[in-house]
């Protein structure tokens, strides 16, 4: 193993005197150190250096939360299961939409109508493997209500037993929601 000292780096070192500010000289197994002096380096280079900031830490993405009626808007009896089951069956199926107008003496009533397929705000009510559609502007005058058949000898329709009517006509014909 042969060493080498460079003779000018140790003749400097003995010239001059040790201070803390100076150089030390290179260990005999180390090259030499090298120190630039401010007309050596780049502008950019003798600027101050800048930490980049932290990144940001991750942002968890949640699912957005699915809301589910726990109870139906409208119940349907057995009755009235049975006979939108035939209408379903029939050879033109279609659906049925319960909706609320402005008429008769006490103000609303009930209206049905036969659709292809459920509208935009429409409310869907499965139930027992039949559908029902609920007219969004009507949503909250039928909420809560029962719809049942009734046949008799002079007529057969839907009934509605709405726990929100607070007046109806003599009739039975409109109501009024409060």
């Amino acid at each position: 193993m042969s060493f080498h000292i460079d003779r000018r780096m140790m003749m400097s070192a003995v010239a001059r005197p040790s201070s803390s500010t100076q150089p030390q000289p290179p260990l005999h197994d180390s090259p030499p150190i090298v120190v630039p002096d401010a007309t050596t380096l780049s502008s950019e280079a003798s600027s101050p250096q800048m930490a980049a900031p932290p990144p940001k830490p991750p942002q968890v993405e949640r699912p957005k939360p699915q809301l589910k009626a726990t109870k139906a808007a409208l119940s349907v009896t057995p009755r009235g299961v049975q006979r939108l089951r035939s209408l379903l069956n029939g050879p033109t199926p279609q659906l049925i939409r319960i909706g609320v107008r402005n008429k008769g003496c006490a103000g609303m009533s009930y209206h049905l109508e036969y659709v292809d397929k459920p509208g935009k705000f429409d409310e869907v009510v499965e139930q027992d493997g039949v559908k029902v559609l609920i007219d969004s502007k009507a949503l909250f005058s039928i909420i809560g209500s029962e719809m049942d058949w009734h046949e008799d000898r002079l007529s057969s329709k839907f009934v509605f037993k709405n726990p929100n009517i607070k007046d109806a006509c003599g009739c039975g014909e409109s109501f009024t929601v409060g």
